[in-house]
């Protein structure tokens, strides 16, 4: 039948269920939003995107035309009354061959087709509705009359006994087709309140899988930096390593040549040595005094060590004992090893000459700056500074050097639990009022503790974090042209809080707010970059 061919029409060919905010492809299939969306973030991986129907490839991921047509004929064919055809009840009066019913009488009890209907009653007891095989269902079950009134107070259908002389006498009733007209504008307004619920949560899981999305590029991303770094390091070392063993291997050798020689003279001298023993073990052994006497070299013989040094030209004095071996070249070398790792580090962080410091200036006369600028404390004697419009009214105090580029961070210490805020701020922040407070305007971006919970606050909107509180120091790191600014807790291990993603204009400066504590700046401000 045709309206049933036309429902199956309306099925989508991936949940095959009705369409769900329908989109279409540019190959002009149709889908739910949601379950084309899935489908693609599988095909992410592969880097090859087709539709699920015709097959067709895209060089890149297909954007989702919603398809309006669509959506309307679907909606209005969802809330149009199924046809004679689709009903499946026969006229009750054709018994030859059956005959779809065009109506029902409640009074008759019977199913009509167009022929009797024609011929049917007219009169005001035969009331006809659309077809039904519950006929029963539509008259009283006490009165056995049909029900033609809907009783707002109990919210049930009745008849005209019940609400003349039944359980709802003097009740408030209205004609049943009416109160249906009522209920069905009310239920229309219900299901648009609804579909737009829907439409704001399909778009709220959209921004989140982009979200997702953005999350695992991210982390891919440092992923491959961090192995590219650590890749680095090994080769560095391993260069090293192969450098100092190649010093090594060659003072060894030079070493083993210079005493190898050296032994090899001293082995010449050894067997001149015993060779004049020899000798004179043999004039020694003689009886005869004049042949003794007339040896020539026995002034040589009797003296060994004089000249001896001029026999192997100084070498045979004794070698020091060990550290042969030139350590300080081989340490010098060895020494580089700081350099890689100084190398590695500056990659990561690289020095900036500028330290943060606090502005007395804009400090609040409740706040007491140390000298070298680095830690604000609340204080109950008031500071005799003089009013400004740069000042705070309040316990706030921000930064000297506002950041308009780059990569940026820098920590706190916090001297104890208490109630405080840090953040960064533009210039133009007030410095009068509520909406003078870091977070609470749309000029600055904060981290607070209230009763021992941390929230973030940007424009008075607050988040407040899931977890405890673990210790007293934070980090603040900024990217300005990536537009995000990130809060971390130093505890062991370090605790990602919350990051704020905006589009910054203007100069941001560090900012404070301590209302019952003390918050030191931990060194200065020191540049990052995420590669070497």
């Amino acid at each position: 039948m045709a309206s049933a061919d036309l429902r199956e029409e309306l099925d989508c060919s991936i949940c095959l269920s009705t369409y769900t905010d329908p989109v279409m492809l540019r190959c002009g299939h149709n889908f739910c939003r949601v379950c084309i969306d899935r489908v693609l973030d599988t095909q992410d991986e592969s880097g090859v995107y087709f539709c699920p129907d015709c097959r067709i490839e895209f060089p890149e991921r297909p954007a989702l035309m919603r398809n309006l047509a669509l959506r309307n004929i679907m909606e209005n064919f969802l809330f149009t009354p199924p046809t004679q055809m689709e009903t499946g009840i026969c006229c009750t009066y054709c018994v030859d061959s059956p005959v779809p019913a065009v109506r029902s009488c409640l009074h008759c009890e019977a199913s009509l087709c167009d022929k009797h209907l024609r011929a049917h009653s007219k009169s005001a007891e035969h009331v006809l509705s659309d077809p039904s095989t519950s006929l029963e269902k539509r008259k009283c079950s006490v009165h056995k009359k049909i029900l033609e009134y809907y009783c707002t107070e109990d919210a049930a259908c009745i008849c005209v006994s019940c609400s003349l002389a039944g359980e709802h006498r003097g009740h408030r009733v209205e004609i049943l087709d009416e109160a249906y007209k009522k209920n069905k504008n009310k239920m229309r307004n219900v299901l648009q309140k609804l579909i737009t619920k829907r439409e704001e949560t399909e778009e709220r899981v959209r921004s989140l899988e982009k979200q997702w999305r953005k999350a695992q590029e991210q982390a891919a991303g440092e992923a491959e930096r961090v192995t590219a770094l650590c890749t680095d390091i090994r080769r560095r070392v391993d260069d090293l390593e192969k450098k100092v063993l190649s010093e090594i291997s060659r003072q060894e050798k030079e070493e083993s040549l210079s005493l190898s020689a050296l032994i090899y003279q001293l082995e010449i001298k050894k067997d001149e040595l015993s060779r004049k023993m020899r000798h004179i073990e043999e004039l020694c052994n003689m009886t005869d005094p004049l042949t003794v006497l007339q040896e020539p070299d026995t002034g040589d013989l009797c003296d060994p060590e004089e000249g001896g040094d001029e026999d192997t030209g100084g070498h045979d004095k004794q070698p020091h004992d060990g550290g042969d071996l030139d350590v300080a070249v081989i340490s010098h070398t060895l020494h580089t090893l700081c350099d890689v790792v100084t190398g590695i580090r500056s990659g990561i962080y690289v020095g900036d000459p500028a330290d943060i410091l606090l502005d007395v200036t804009t400090a609040g006369n409740n706040l007491l700056i140390s000298d070298d600028l680095k830690t604000a404390t609340r204080t109950r004697e008031k500071q005799k500074r003089p009013e400004t419009a740069e000042r705070f009214q309040d316990y706030q105090v921000m930064s000297r050097r506002g950041f308009t580029s780059g990569r940026h961070y820098w920590e706190v210490d916090i001297s104890k639990a208490g109630r405080w805020g840090v953040g960064m701020c533009y210039s133009g922040i007030d410095r009068r009022g509520h909406q003078s407070y870091i977070g609470y305007n749309n000029k600055s971006w904060s981290l607070w503790r209230y009763n021992n919970q941390y929230l973030v606050i940007h424009d008075s909107k607050q988040i407040r974090l899931p977890g405890n509180i673990f210790c007293n120091k934070f980090k603040i790191c900024l990217d300005y042209e990536a537009g995000q600014l990130s809060f971390y807790e130093l505890c062991d291990p370090t605790r990602h809080l919350h990051t704020f993603t905006i589009t910054f204009s203007q100069p941001l400066h560090a900012a404070l707010c301590v209302c019952d504590c003390s918050i030191k700046i931990l060194g200065g401000s020191r540049k990052w970059k995420k590669s070497l």
